[in-house]
């Protein structure tokens, strides 16, 4: 398992499938979005090896150079997207989960018909214009983790029954049951049909709000790329303190002048000491004090049926590696551990032999890096939760799964 070198060189090309003309080119290097462009040459010999696949009936899905890797993937047979990305020893998987959530992030603004019907190449070409900076932001060294992950970042909040109930008064006063309270693009609270909303927008839309500048309010047109990616609903956020939004995913009511200052304050300005504790969890996810091992230097719990995760760096700080180290670290060991020990669920098994197969996954691993770090991972899968630790190099190889098993009992009650 490799860690990302700091000059890593991405490029997403997007292309209209029928004709090939790109629609746009978005790059990063080292996590930060770049104005490089690939030669129109290179764009037109990666679709020309695409197409020729296709027309003989042999799906490309992927290529890998000395020192690129390369994935393909069509939608709805209109749109084409390719990634390269320079990283070492990059997985497939990272990059197809990449290409899923660009694809999203299109759908959540133009809608889908614009884009498997494409009658007018320069207007969608415009249109997408407003997708980039939510694209730039899978491109780049991002503190969330649901575009690999496919699940909600949440955090905990130290106060978490007061800010649910006022939660759900709000919605029933506003008229909407899609609400949710989001720190820094991560879920703090929300309404049970906001939790049942499907993937990708699940994801994307704390994201998007997690992304866009700060504002004291906004009324976004947005499409679900799950549940109504032909019809646009209405994204309200309000900035209840800087960094905390409440958002509202509604019809055509309520409007935003409705959502008056007198209504906020009725439902939550008694609150204020709960959500100015909520500042902090950003980053952190878990409340001051909770109780972790001091050899723990970043985690990743994962809920697979509620598709929801924490996700954290903060702990013992002061610590080598740096955040961005750790973040790039546990990203990889999830890729790793995914592709290669605890596969996604398939579904269930038909044969005997699949059942026999199921029981014989493992239920944990452990990773030391080499010489020169020594840091240490590892996971542990126990029903519906996934576990994934980064630990220091002084944590003892023979307690990893002992600490583990402790750590996921402790965190079990949160989520």
């Amino acid at each position: 398992m490799e860690e990302e070198g700091p000059g890593a060189t991405v490029h997403l090309l997007c292309l209209a499938a029928s004709s090939g003309v790109p629609l746009f080119c978005r790059s990063s290097r080292g996590g930060i979005p770049t104005r490089q462009q690939l030669p129109f040459s290179v764009i037109g010999s990666l679709n020309g090896v695409h197409m020729f696949g296709q027309n003989l009936e042999v799906q490309l899905n992927s290529a890998k150079t000395e020192d690129t890797t390369v994935v393909w993937r069509s939608f709805h047979d209109s749109i084409t997207l390719i990634v390269l990305s320079s990283e070492e020893d990059t997985s497939e998987l990272r990059l197809e989960r990449l290409l899923q959530m660009v694809f999203g992030a299109m759908v959540l603004f133009v809608g889908l018909e614009e884009l498997t019907d494409i009658r007018n190449v320069e207007r969608v070409k415009k249109e997408l214009r407003a997708s980039y900076h939510l694209i730039d932001s899978f491109l780049g060294d991002s503190e969330l983790i649901g575009d690999l992950t496919q699940c909600v970042d949440c955090v905990i909040p130290p106060e978490g029954s007061p800010l649910q109930e006022a939660l759900s008064g709000f919605a029933e006063a506003t008229g909407t049951a899609f609400v949710s309270l989001v720190v820094s693009g991560r879920v703090v609270a929300a309404t049970d049909s906001w939790w049942r909303l499907g993937t990708p927008e699940s994801v994307l839309l704390p994201w998007l709000v997690g992304s866009l500048p700060p504002q004291a309010a906004r009324d976004y047109p947005v499409y679900l790329p799950h549940g109504s990616p032909t019809v646009p609903h209405r994204l309200l956020t309000l900035t209840l303190l800087p960094g905390l939004e409440l958002c509202l995913l509604c019809g055509p009511r309520p409007s935003l002048s409705q959502l008056d200052q007198q209504l906020l304050e009725r439902w939550w300005q008694p609150l204020l000491d709960p959500l100015r504790a909520c500042l902090p969890l950003g980053p952190r996810a878990l409340p001051d004090g909770f109780p972790l091992h001091a050899d723990i230097l970043g985690l990743l719990l994962l809920h697979l049926e509620l598709k929801r995760c924490l996700f954290t760096v903060e702990p013992s700080g002061d610590k080598e590696p740096s955040a961005e180290q750790r973040r790039r670290l546990l990203r990889n060991f999830y890729t790793m551990v995914t592709t290669t020990q605890f596969p996604p669920e398939s579904g269930p098994a038909e044969k005997a032999e699949d059942v026999v197969r199921s029981t014989q996954l493992p239920k944990a691993c452990y990773v030391v890096l080499g010489p020169g770090s020594g840091w240490q991972f590892v996971a542990l899968h126990l029903g519906m939760r996934l576990l994934l630790l980064l630990l220091s190099p002084q944590s003892p190889t023979y307690g990893l799964r002992s600490l583990a098993t402790n750590t996921l009992h402790a965190l079990t009650p949160l989520l």
